[in-house]
């Protein structure tokens, strides 16, 4: 038989009518003379009645938790001072008259009433009972919903989606490829999509003007709490747009998503310079749901008798207030001894300044940090001093774990991060590498010292940022077939490399391309944030555990050797 209402649906309105269901039994409840079962579903859950003179009331003693039952029977109101007022349906109940059991099952390995009683990987391995959980359920249609309201959005201002192949060729993206061996051109390989960023540009010489698609990008990376091997994009591209209509077209379809998920984003979104972000906020991905602005005390100790300070970058966060224990700021002088500054230094601000520097500090220096910082009375500074690139990393991740500590990180903050570097300098490789990826386009005005002096050189590149993460990124791309060729000399790649690894992007650039640009928004930390879980796992249906592995289905496994040889594949074992 068909079910007539699922189990969230049922209410007043329909007391005394008859109804047929189907779901998971969740709870059972033996009264002696009653017995009652909630009956569950993806859509919630309605208690059902077996009376001791039911003909299936013996038959109900055999049924356990977790079986699949059909049945059928009158919605009744209960009984006043029962009702469950925690449950939409919790003022009715199902007397049943009809009972089949659909399906048995046996004890769960898991406990999915308990988000945290289960280890995570036999949640893992058992995946499909960990799906039947409220709250991954709810993140899964939340996903749904939101990428619905994305798809109606790019329709109707004019947005095409095209799928682009899943197997293409390898090219430096940035992180390691997922090869895939070609069986019929052996020794040879196809490469997984970290990005369709080199398709979505073909698309626009193809003269597609407006792209979108839900993309899956797979790249070999290091997992972490909001990091899978898979993940997914909602990725866009333009013809003839300037970075606002990027922007803008972005900041749009958040606006449509969020309001899906019942959250309101309130347009324009501010636009921050990177420089400004690194020097205030130690970030280029700043949270601004709270304040704790660096404040520059570099002049201050230029001709300081203080070793540790004189002639560095010295730069202070001040807390009104905080009441810290011992415990706390060794926990924050860790965080900054992490991030490779060599201590952080702390002042209390009592009748006079307590610091285990004071001594090594004139009274002239002690006051005009008292007096730049705003300090009174209770209030604590903390400085970093060393190299810019240190002190204001050091200091961004100490100013974070303040926000955390005093508990303001609370609220929503967007913001755009404009103007990035277009280059950066690799420590490890001695040589300047690109900041994002090497089509991003320079600004026009910062053209004229791109061979001399191209680290001052900024890009026509965007961060989209939300609460201290990075949520999406993009840029206007390199268009000029010459252009693109002196940012690959200053990257290193000879005309022969640069055609080797991207020989028909440079070639499509023969043919007319038209300006374009686009972005890539992180649809799973979207997803993230709005549902407020902790690890991506929790917003994606069947992800691998930290080692990249797949306890549910056993993803990596081994192949036979009749396989690989079809491939003209061998294993090495590692020496």
């Amino acid at each position: 038989m068909k079910r007539t209402h699922t189990c969230g649906e049922l209410g007043d309105a329909l007391v005394g009518k008859e109804v047929l269901l189907q779901g998971w039994v969740d709870t059972i409840r033996d009264h002696g003379s009653l017995t009652f079962i909630d009956l569950r579903d993806r859509y919630g859950e309605v208690q059902l009645v077996f009376k001791k003179e039911s003909k299936f009331f013996e038959k109900v003693r055999e049924i356990g938790k977790e079986f699949v039952l059909e049945v059928k029977g009158e919605v009744q109101k209960r009984k006043a001072g029962t009702e469950n007022k925690n449950l939409p349906t919790g003022s009715i109940e199902i007397v049943v008259d009809h009972l089949e059991v659909l399906s048995k099952s046996d004890p769960l390995p898991i406990d999915i009433k308990s988000d945290d009683a289960s280890g995570d990987e036999m949640r893992l391995k058992y995946r499909y009972l960990d799906l039947r959980r409220k709250r991954l359920q709810q993140n899964l249609i939340l996903r749904h919903k939101l990428l619905m309201a994305a798809r109606q959005f790019f329709d109707e201002v004019g947005f095409v989606e095209v799928e682009t192949p899943l197997l293409a060729k390898s090219t430096p993206e940035g992180s390691r490829d997922f090869l895939v061996p070609s069986r019929i051109n052996r020794g040879k390989f196809y490469a997984l999509p970290q990005s369709p960023q080199l398709f979505k540009q073909m698309l626009m010489v193809g003269g597609m003007d407006k792209y979108f698609q839900i993309a899956r990008c797979i790249r070999d990376e290091d997992l972490r709490a909001d990091r899978q091997f898979e993940f997914t994009q909602i990725d866009l591209e333009m013809s003839f747009p300037d970075q606002e209509d990027v922007q803008g077209v972005t900041e749009n379809v958040l606006k449509r998503m969020l309001e899906a998920a019942g959250k309101k984003l309130d347009l324009p979104l501010r636009r921050m310079d990177y420089s400004e972000a690194m020097e205030k906020y130690g970030s280029d991905k700043p949270d601004l749901r709270f304040g704790l602005e660096f404040i520059d005390l570099t002049d201050i100790f230029r001709q300081s008798g203080f070793e540790i300070f004189k002639g560095k970058v010295v730069k202070a966060i001040k807390v009104s207030k905080p009441g810290f224990s011992k415990r706390d700021l060794d926990d924050l002088e860790e965080t900054a001894k992490t991030y490779k500054a060599k201590g952080l230094v702390t002042a209390t601000i009592s009748d006079k300044f307590e610091s285990n520097v004071s001594k090594h500090l004139t009274e002239v220096e002690i006051n005009e940090v008292v007096k730049k910082c705003g300090a009174v009375k209770g209030d604590m500074i903390f400085m970093i001093s060393g190299d810019r690139n240190t002190v204001v990393t050091a200091l961004g991740k100490v100013r974070l774990k303040l926000g955390e500590k005093l508990g303001l990180q609370k609220g929503d903050s967007f913001l755009w991060v404009i103007n990035f570097p277009l280059f950066a300098w690799s420590e490890e490789e001695k040589r300047v590498v690109a900041e994002h990826h090497p089509f991003t386009s320079p600004r026009k005005e910062d053209l004229a010292i791109l061979e001399s002096d191209p680290l001052k050189v900024k890009a026509l590149a965007y961060d989209i940022v939300w609460n201290g993460e990075e949520i999406g990124g993009g840029s206007i791309r390199i268009h000029d077939i010459e252009l693109q060729a002196r940012i690959f000399k200053i990257l290193g790649l000879s005309k022969e490399q640069a055609m080797e690894k991207f020989g028909f992007m440079l070639t499509a650039f023969r043919f007319g391309p038209p300006p374009h640009g686009g972005l890539a928004l992180g649809f799973d930390r979207i997803i993230m944030n709005l549902s407020e879980s902790k690890d991506i796992r929790d917003v994606i249906a069947f992800p691998k555990d930290k080692s990249g592995v797949s306890p549910m289905d056993g993803a990596p496994g081994l192949v036979d050797e009749k396989q690989l040889k079809e491939l003209g594949v061998k294993i090495v074992e590692e020496q």
